[in-house]
């Protein structure tokens, strides 16, 4: 564990490149619907800090998104962080980030999250705890095999600079985390995920949070551009958004960000604004596996997306 104290310069560098972060994604996005912009919530939490919500509502592509930015703090952790990690216990905390997730109404554009963090705590004499965190996944719903290996080679190629096991290792951390046991089945196609990055040193762990955050757009929107004008219809429609209950069900049983959010008295809008604005569920549903919607499952199970790729 590395003990350094980042200054105080740093941290603002950190909180400088989130928002900047916010502000592109916003605008790239903006460009790809071609109608919606995003609409700017600021809040304020009691306990200490704030944040700004944006959330893109019936656009020509998205359906709801939603891209926040927050900085949060406190003098105590809440039970989400300190039930893994019982050190972190007692101390005052800081934790800023932005996170995002866009449900296209396209059902052949997949949903698509992402979210680059940077958290501290301190207590007085004791060695200070900081790390970064983050990472993308792709959640198709009538998937191509040429956008799941697009996804993931913008994933490996921004993690190559930062050594050849990088790749592997935090692609293997996202299928394991975005995995729904009671459905054996993960939620998508993966990505990349990583947590607890404070090493060599916080100029390298810095780095490559912000090579996580830019190459979100650069894996994201060639699939939007590419799938955006396919004709779909109701049974499309139907399908994607059965399928995005998986979605509600990943978020509120095991997702981190989730409980921390809610345990630190989060703003709850902002929270859940990851939901989609529609979805349905339905009992005991099977498709036929020749059929359009069966063929998913063969993407639910973690493989090398790269496997003879150049």
């Amino acid at each position: 564990m590395n003990t350094e104290l980042p200054s105080h310069e740093k941290i603002a560098q950190v909180k400088a490149f989130l928002l900047k972060l916010q502000d592109n994604i916003c605008q790239t996005l903006e460009l790809s619907d071609g109608k919606a912009r995003f609409v700017e919530d600021e809040w304020e939490r009691e306990q200490g800090g704030g944040g700004r919500t944006r959330v893109l509502t019936n656009g020509a592509v998205i359906e709801q998104g939603g891209v926040n930015f927050s900085h949060v703090f406190g003098d105590q952790m809440p039970a989400s962080a300190t039930a893994a990690r019982p050190e972190l216990a007692g101390r005052r905390f800081q934790a800023m980030g932005v996170s995002l997730v866009i449900h296209p109404h396209n059902p052949y554009i997949p949903t698509s999250h992402a979210n680059v963090r940077f958290f501290i705590a301190e207590k007085e004499g004791e060695a200070p705890i900081w790390w970064f965190g983050g990472g993308f996944d792709l959640t198709p719903f009538f998937p191509f095999k040429e956008d799941v290996v697009h996804w993931h080679k913008v994933a490996h190629d921004l993690c190559l600079p930062f050594g050849e096991d990088v790749y592997p290792k935090y692609k293997k951390w996202c299928d394991d985390y975005f995995y729904l046991k009671h459905r054996n089945e993960t939620r998508g196609v993966g990505g990349l995920f990583f947590d607890d990055l404070n090493t060599p040193d916080f100029e390298t762990a810095f780095g490559f949070m912000q090579a996580v955050g830019n190459g979100y757009l650069d894996a994201y929107v060639p699939i939007i551009e590419k799938r955006k004008n396919t004709e779909y219809g109701n049974m499309e429609r139907d399908f994607q958004l059965y399928r995005r209950g998986r979605y509600v069900e990943f978020n509120l049983v095991y997702d981190r960000g989730t409980l921390f959010g809610l345990q630190t008295g989060g703003r709850t809008e902002s929270i859940l604004m990851s939901m989609p604005p529609l979805v349905r569920w339905e009992y005991n549903y099977v498709p036929d596996e020749h059929s359009a919607q069966g063929k998913l499952a063969a993407y639910l199970t973690p493989q090398d997306w790269l496997a003879g790729q150049s």
